[in-house]
């Protein structure tokens, strides 16, 4: 396994961003024009109409899913670097910081995260240019 770092850190889940969401969007084509021929014919338009509007309504109801993960996900990594800071400097993290920019900071490792989450709050840093920054990184594989 190769060493986690800024050019090699980002993931993708095979089967949501190769399969689900390429399938999820040619449906979603197909269902659209279904529904364009259907206008004339008033048999085929309700069920076209409908096969629409459900394709749609599982698009949403994946891209939502995923966010709302990714999401819970960001309030346990605040709160683990909030304790890591608190560990390591004996004061919470400066209120200043964004949650994106604390998700950035987890990969740094412990001898440089406390300067750089008060440089990152100092200077408004982006979270690229936060993992940028760590100089020695601080793989973290279980993020989905």
């Amino acid at each position: 396994m190769t060493t986690q770092n800024y050019a090699n850190h980002r993931k993708l889940d095979t089967a949501f961003h190769r399969i689900l969401l390429p399938v999820l969007f040619l449906t979603f084509i197909g269902s659209c024009v279904n529904l364009y021929r259907s206008l004339d014919d008033h048999q085929r338009l309700y069920s076209a109409a409908l096969i629409t509007v459900l394709t749609v309504c599982l698009m949403m109801t994946a891209l939502l899913a995923r966010i709302f993960a990714l999401k819970a996900q960001d309030r346990a990594i605040r709160a683990e670097e909030n304790l890591r800071h608190f560990a390591l400097t004996g004061s919470l993290l400066d209120p200043r910081l964004t949650p994106k920019q604390i998700v950035a900071l987890r990969f740094a490792s412990d001898g440089e995260f406390a300067g750089l989450a008060g440089r990152a709050a100092k200077e408004s840093l982006t979270p690229g240019d936060i993992k940028r920054a760590i100089k020695t990184w601080r793989a973290d594989e279980y993020r989905v």
